[in-house]
């Protein structure tokens, strides 16, 4: 089992910037793919970014130029450094491992989606 717990949302102005990270623990011997989802009121659920078990990096077309991701294998933590926020951009957004790093369009995770989830943290972007 792995548990994974972000922090850093929270509100922000249009063009504003803000951090997320993720901590890891539990099963973390082995190299997963992790990456960021969001959530927005009324919609589905979304890829933003991930990295795989091989540390190749990928992005939503929404966030690219804007978000970018990193990964601190010692530490057990994910990042996502935010940056241009835009209003819709407003989103739970959620951390993830486990998972294949398969998109289709804004879906990423293939049918079964990850095997774990963190709790998600809320981020609002106001114009």
């Amino acid at each position: 089992q792995v548990q994974l717990v972000e922090s850093g949302g929270g509100s922000v102005r249009a063009g504003g910037s803000l951090r997320l990270s993720c901590a890891a623990s539990g099963k973390t011997n082995r190299t997963y793919s992790m990456g960021w989802f969001r959530q927005a009121p009324g919609k589905g659920r979304e890829g933003v970014a991930a990295i795989d078990d091989v540390g190749v990096i990928s992005y939503a077309d929404s966030v690219k130029g804007r978000f970018s991701i990193s990964k601190d294998s010692a530490k057990n933590t994910l990042s996502l450094q935010m940056n241009s926020l835009k209003p819709e951009d407003t989103a739970m957004y959620y951390c993830a491992a486990d998972f294949p790093v398969i998109w289709a369009g804004p879906k990423l995770g293939g049918a079964g989606g990850p095997n774990y989830w963190g709790q998600g943290t809320q981020v609002t972007v106001s114009s």
